[in-house]
C-alpha cells in the first residue's frame, strides 16, 4: 500500500520539521511550495520531502499540483502548519484501503487557546450547513486532513484553484456517489500566521469562493470516479 501526503506550503518553514518528523514510515511527503520567501523549499528537501513548485497562488492551486505530483495509489491532505498531525492519517488510508469509504475527513476538535479563531469557526459552521442542504452528507467540518485513492480523486475533474478546493472535491465526491466519513482529530494552534482564515477578511474571502462551488451543477462526470 503506498501512501503520499501532500502538504500545501506557503512560508511554513518553522512548522515544516514537525510535520515532516511525523509522516508516517513508508510514506512520502509531497511538500507543494506555493511562492514562500522563508527559505521552505530547503527546508523540506533536507529533511527528505519530495518538493513541489506551484507558482500560481491559491490553496487549491498548491494542493492540485500535489495531486497531480503523486504517484501513490493513495493520497492524503494535511495542513503543513503543524495544526494537524500527519500521523493521525493512517486509520483514515486503512479505512479506505478496506472499502468501508471513499473519502475520510478529518473534524477539528480545538486543543488549547488560539487553536480555532471565532470567526473562522463560524465560516466553517455555516459553511457545512450549506454542504448538508446541496450534497446530503451530515459533515461538521471542511477540515484540510482527508484521505482517498489518488485515481478516484483525478476523476473528479477538480477545477477550484482557490479556497473554494476543499469544498468541491466534497461536493462532487457526494455527487459521484462517494461514501464520506468523517472522525474527530485533535486540532493544534499553528505555527506562524494564518494565510487564509487568520482574519476575518480571510475567512470572508474563503466563504465568498466555497459559494461559488456550492452553487454550480452537478457533474455527471463524477459518477465513474469511485474506484472500488
Amino acid at each position: 500500500m503506498t501512501v503520499d501526503v501532500v502538504l500545501p506550503c506557503l512560508d511554513e518553514a518553522e512548522a515544516l520539521p514537525w510535520v515532516l518528523a511525523r509522516i508516517p514510515d513508508g510514506w512520502r511527503a509531497v511538500v507543494v511550495d506555493n511562492g514562500s520567501s522563508d527559505g521552505s523549499p530547503e527546508v523540506a528537501r533536507s529533511l527528505g520531502a519530495t518538493v513541489v513548485h506551484e507558482p500560481r497562488r491559491g490553496f487549491g492551486a498548491a494542493c492540485h499540483a500535489g495531486l497531480l505530483a503523486a504517484e501513490a495509489e493513495y493520497v492524503c491532505f494535511c495542513d503543513c502548519d503543524a495544526s494537524l498531525d500527519p500521523a493521525e492519517l493512517v486509520p483514515y488510508v486503512r479505512e479506505v484501503a478496506s472499502g468501508a469509504a471513499d473519502l475520510v475527513l478529518g473534524r477539528r476538535r480545538p486543543q488549547g487557546f488560539g487553536a480555532w479563531p471565532l470567526h473562522a469557526r463560524a465560516g466553517n459552521l455555516a459553511l457545512a450547513r450549506m454542504l448538508r442542504r446541496r450534497t446530503g452528507l451530515r459533515l461538521h467540518d471542511l477540515g484540510p486532513l482527508r484521505a482517498a485513492r489518488r485515481e478516484a480523486l483525478l476523476g473528479l475533474g477538480l477545477t477550484d484553484r482557490r479556497s473554494g478546493y476543499p469544498l468541491q472535491m466534497v461536493v462532487r465526491a457526494a455527487d459521484a456517489g462517494w461514501r464520506v466519513a468523517e472522525h474527530e482529530v485533535p486540532y493544534l494552534p499553528r505555527a506562524g500566521k494564518s494565510k487564509v482564515t487568520g482574519t476575518w477578511r480571510g475567512t470572508w474571502q474563503a466563504v465568498h469562493d466555497m459559494r461559488k462551488v456550492l452553487a454550480e451543477p452537478p457533474v455527471a462526470a463524477c459518477t465513474s470516479a469511485v474506484a472500488r
